[in-house]
């Protein structure tokens, strides 16, 4: 079995929901007491917060470059952003390493397409919704994101910053998700992305009007996944190393 290297804490909330997949996936594959072998950082998400409010997402790559090669250090075989957001930064990430990194969007857009769905609704952070870099990375597989109108997007960051993040969760902000998931529907969306961590503590795919998809859960699957294979079936997984995509 191989390391997996968890760059978490943004927010710990979920991080805590990837230690629980990852550890699940592996007993479910190995049996008995198997659980997978981790090592993680978990950041201050004060500190990486202030950084995304400044638009220093320079400053934060190398904050997060710093982590992923302590990780590499102390012998992890890959590394996971436990953060869509921080993908922006993905690149330089890989770039600082030379242990693959498992993208979180390259995974979630395989798993759609795997599906048969073209336009997925996108629910995240502001910053993932409103940067580009999320629709530009799908649209690589063909896929035509949905992003929610301007009141629906500050609805959703503020949902999971000022809740999820602080482990609040509200009947009011799911009741909200689900109708702005509605809305995404009626607009053309197929199918909708849980594209922030946090958020499958709120919705899943139970109380959605669309067939969901939750980033959390694929990314912890593909870590899985790493982790079991052979060496040479780890190139089906979508990995970034010195900034290009195998």
């Amino acid at each position: 079995m191989r390391k997996i290297g968890l760059l978490g804490g943004m927010s710990w909330e979920s991080t805590a929901t990837y230690y629980k997949l990852i550890n699940e996936g592996i007993r479910q594959s190995l049996g008995g007491l198997s659980s997978a072998d981790i090592l993680m950082r978990s950041l201050d998400f004060q500190t990486v917060v202030a950084l995304q409010k400044a638009d220093r997402w320079a400053d934060a790559a190398r904050l997060l470059g710093d982590a992923a090669q302590g990780l590499e250090a102390a012998g992890a075989d890959c590394i996971l952003i436990c953060t869509n957001t921080m993908h922006l930064v993905a690149d330089q990430v890989a770039a600082s390493c030379d242990v693959p990194l498992i993208h979180i969007i390259g995974e979630t857009a395989k798993t759609i397409n795997g599906g048969g769905y073209r336009r997925p609704l996108l629910l995240a952070t502001r910053y993932t919704m409103e940067n580009g870099f999320y629709a530009d990375h799908m649209r690589r597989y063909g896929l035509d994101v949905v992003v929610p109108g301007a009141d629906d997007r500050m609805i959703c960051h503020n949902a999971i910053f000022d809740e999820l993040c602080q482990g609040v969760v509200s009947d009011a902000a799911r009741q909200a998700l689900i109708d702005m998931t509605a809305r995404g529907r009626d607009q053309g969306a197929d199918c909708v992305i849980l594209g922030c961590t946090e958020l499958g503590l709120s919705v899943d795919a139970s109380c959605l009007p669309l067939p969901c998809f939750d980033s959390t859960h694929i990314h912890a699957r593909a870590a899985v996944d790493f982790a079991l294979a052979a060496p040479n079936q780890a190139a089906v997984l979508h990995f970034v190393t010195d900034g290009a995509y195998i």
